[in-house]
This record gives structure tokens, C-alpha cells and sequence, in this order.
């Protein structure tokens, strides 16, 4: 393909990139595709998938252990971290395959691997992989370059090998103690995974709880779940010093409410906050505008200061889940093919935390719609209560609804309780419809099955 006659160059093969690309030279557009390690971005290769696969591997543990609770009994249950590895990489290895076949089969497009940057308007020089540069030039640029993990700044970090959300994966040997820096939804996933694995865990989290931006009581909810797990949980502590212990462990200093205090553990894992990957872009070639974090600024159609450029996924800040960057793929589809005027403002953004039980959000919470000054009732209800739950012996946790008290209408859900993602997904229909709360109050699901807990949930007066 002769570099000039390009039409369009996709930075990145991502959740939002790679289907871009795709799009793009389906419709005729001469297009590059650019991926500098791995196709599939960090949701196949270092976030969802390998994550949720092991986060599986952690549950078949937990299962096991309580089996007798089923009146099934079992001799000991141990976890071969390896093995959980390899399971990991083959379903990884599988997901990226896929994908790199799809870009190398597609006419009007070419996967180049590489790392990127600007040169000048329009203008992209790739570092090859294998060596030498190509120059590519295009009217069109896309950059789903994504984040990585935000390393945090400790006094004695750079004694103490740090493990992110990607090396924690790559551990062959089950941590003793592994001591967590932060209390968001990576840590606690990792936290609750470890220690169903058969570690020590203890969580530091500088906030007074644990998943900042959720409602008090879901907040404390969950830090109930993971200390009945067995994992030691400090909220209101932030990291001072770190040292390395001659045995080789670590030695983690913290300040709390009490004073400071030492902890020690074998591994440390870094679990609080990402980074854009802009660096290497070299965006300053071209005057692109980011925020005082790196993150690329765009407006709600995704485009950047700079004409006929575009950012899509974690690069561009804001949510930072995969099916935000698929989204975003699919307004620049609609608008650049489609003839649409499709934005980002006022999308629903769902998601889903892979603690056990899990907890999946969509809409306002209580503290948002309080905040604005909504006037709103609030349906609430124990899983404890779900018949479904009962018989699956799987009772932590609650049920909570936003309703706006006005129109009946649902503003926003929280399901901390067994496959709580999946039931708030359709909480989320309901809302996408537009559908008053009494529509599933009224409605008849089959019975046992978890969705008929919403005529219950729905069943209020206040």
C-alpha cells in the first residue's frame, strides 16, 4: 500500500481501534493500522480478559473450599498459580489471535506494528518493530493508544520491585502477604482474587472508604464483604516510606487516624490510578491539547483541537472501560460514515466490578441525584431476600434503585449480589427505554430466576 494515498491511520488496536480500522477500510478508506506490542489493546491482553479469567480461577477456589456447605465434601483445596497463569495466557493468546487475523485479512487495510509519532500535520513516522522507520501520511488520524498503570510516588520506592494490575498476572508463585495501594476497583478485584487463591491481603486505601465514587452504605457493604473474606482492610492510610526487609520482604510505612504504622508483606502491588500512553506520540509536533495529566482533550464528537485528528478510548480520560472506547468507535462510525451526529454527552456508563459478589452500577446514585437537588425515592433491598440467592447460598449483599419521585422514572441502580452486573443490565434496558419503575414492579419474570427479585425491589412506598 503506497504510504501516501492513505486515507485514514488508527493509532492503536484496541476495544475502539481496531473496530475503526475494520470500519474504515470496509468502506472503502485506504487505511493503516498501527499497534506497537499486542493487538486488542489492554482489554484482551492485560485488563478484562486475562483478569476476569483469573478472577474465575478464584471463584472455582472459593466454591470448593465451601462445597460442604452444598453437602458436598472435598479433600484440601490448593491453587497452582501456573497453571492459573497458562489458563490465562491460552484464552489471552486466543482473543489476540482472532483479532490480528481480522486486520490482516481486511482489504484496503495494513497492521503495522510499531510505535508511533507525530512528524507534522497529517503526518505519522513509525518506528518499526523489526527495524527502519515509515513515513505514513492521511487526512484522517485516530489515536487509541490507551493507559497504562500510574506508578505512585513513595519515598523509597525505587529500593522495592512494585507490581501493577499487568506483573501481579505474571507471578508464577502465590504471594505470602501481598499488601495493596489502593482501594478502587482494581484492588479490590486483585485483593479478593489473592486471597481466594491463599494469600495474606491487606488493602491500603487513602480515602474514609473503599470505591470512592459509589454511595456510603454500597461502599461499606463491600468493605463487609472483603474482610468476612478474610482480608485486612485500612481505609483513611496513605503510604509514606517503603523499605526493603534483608529477608527480601517489604517494608511499607503508613500514616493512619492512630499514627503511623508498619506493615510488612512479601509482595506490593500498586493498584491507584493509570496513565495515558501519549508520551511517545510526540503530540507537541502537532500542538494537540492535553490536560495537566497527559490525557488528550477532545469535544463530545471526539475530535481534538487539531483538524482531522481524533481520540478515542482511555487516552482521551474520562471512564475507563472498554465498552466507553466501543462506544466511542461507534460515533465515529455514525459520524464520518454514516452521516450522523451522534456525542458522547449524556451516554449511560455501566459497569461492572468483579469482586464476589459483584457489583454493577449504571445511572445516578443516591449522593448524585441528592446532590442535584432531585427529588427521588430510593427502592432498597437485601439479597438475603432473593429467593434465587437463597437456594444458591450466594445472600451477601443488596439490591438499591434511584427512582425520580416526580416521574416514576429510574435514575440509577446499584446490585451488589450474585451476578449483580447482569441485573443491573436490565435495570439499564428499562432505563434506556425510559420505562416507569412499576413496569417491573408488574412484570412477570420466570420464577426462581434472579431478574423476578426486581418485582420485590420495586415494591415500595416511600
Amino acid at each position: 500500500m503506497p504510504d501516501k494515498k492513505l486515507d485514514a491511520i488508527v493509532i492503536g488496536t484496541g476495544q475502539g481501534g481496531k473496530p475503526l480500522a475494520l470500519a474504515l477500510a470496509g468502506a472503502g478508506w485506504k487505511t493503516a493500522v498501527i499497534e506497537r506490542s499486542h493487538v486488542g489493546g489492554t482489554c484482551v491482553n492485560v485488563g478484562c480478559t486475562p483478569t476476569k479469567t483469573m478472577v474465575a480461577s478464584a471463584r472455582a477456589a472459593f466454591l470448593a473450599r465451601r462445597s460442604s456447605d452444598f453437602g458436598v465434601h472435598t479433600g484440601e483445596v490448593s491453587v497452582n498459580l501456573a497453571e492459573v497463569r497458562r489458563r490465562k495466557q491460552s484464552v489471552v493468546d486466543d482473543f489476540r489471535s482472532g483479532g490480528q487475523s481480522a486486520l490482516e485479512k481486511a482489504e484496503n487495510l495494513e497492521l503495522i506494528f510499531g510505535e508511533a509519532s507525530f512528524s507534522g500535520p497529517n503526518k505519522i513516522v513509525v518506528g518499526l518493530t523489526d527495524g527502519g522507520t515509515r513515513e505514513l501520511t492521511a487526512p484522517k488520524i485516530f489515536i487509541n493508544t490507551g493507559c497504562r498503570p500510574a506508578r505512585p510516588v513513595i519515598d523509597g520506592i525505587e529500593k522495592v520491585e512494585i507490581l501493577d494490575s499487568t506483573s501481579v498476572m505474571e507471578l508464577d508463585e502465590l504471594p505470602e502477604h501481598l499488601l495493596i495501594i489502593g482501594g478502587g476497583y482494581i484492588g479490590l478485584e486483585f485483593g479478593q482474587m489473592f486471597r481466594r487463591f491463599g494469600s495474606k491481603v491487606t488493602i491500603i486505601q487513602r480515602g474514609s472508604q473503599l470505591l470512592g465514587r459509589e454511595d456510603q452504605d454500597v461502599a461499606d457493604e463491600v468493605l463487609k464483604i472483603m474482610r468476612d473474606d478474610g482480608i485486612d482492610v485500612l481505609l483513611d492510610s496513605t503510604p509514606v516510606r517503603i523499605d526493603r526487609e534483608g529477608d527480601g520482604s517489604v517494608r511499607l510505612a503508613v500514616t493512619t487516624h492512630e499514627g503511623e504504622k508498619t506493615l510488612i508483606g512479601t509482595h506490593l502491588l500498586a493498584a491507584a490510578g493509570r496513565a495515558p500512553n501519549t508520551e511517545a506520540l510526540k503530540l507537541s509536533a502537532v500542538g494537540i491539547d492535553t490536560d495537566r495529566n497527559g490525557f488528550i482533550r477532545t469535544n463530545d464528537r471526539l475530535e481534538t483541537n487539531v483538524p482531522g485528528i481524533y481520540a478515542l478510548g482511555d487516552v482521551k480520560g474520562g471512564p475507563q472501560f472498554t465498552h466507553i472506547s466501543y462506544d466511542d468507535f461507534r460515533i465515529l462510525r455514525t459520524n464520518l460514515l454514516e452521516g450522523g451526529e451522534r456525542a458522547i454527552a449524556n451516554r449511560f456508563v455501566p459497569y461492572t466490578v468483579y469482586i464476589d459478589p459483584q457489583l454493577g452500577r449504571v445511572g445516578m446514585s443516591e449522593t448524585d441525584a441528592r446532590d442535584k437537588g432531585i427529588d427521588i425515592k430510593i427502592a432498597k433491598m437485601p439479597m438475603a431476600w432473593v429467593a434465587r440467592a437463597i437456594e444458591m447460598s450466594e445472600t451477601r449483599g443488596f439490591m438499591k434503585a434511584v427512582i425520580d419521585a416526580k416521574t416514576d422514572r429510574i435514575l440509577g441502580c446499584a446490585i451488589l449480589g450474585v451476578e449483580g452486573g447482569e441485573i443491573m443490565s436490565m435495570i439499564q434496558i428499562a432505563m434506556i427505554g425510559g420505562l416507569p419503575y412499576t413496569a417491573l414492579r408488574d412484570a412477570t419474570f420466570a420464577h426462581p430466576a434472579l431478574a423476578e427479585s426486581l418485582n420485590n425491589l420495586m415494591n415500595f412506598s416511600q
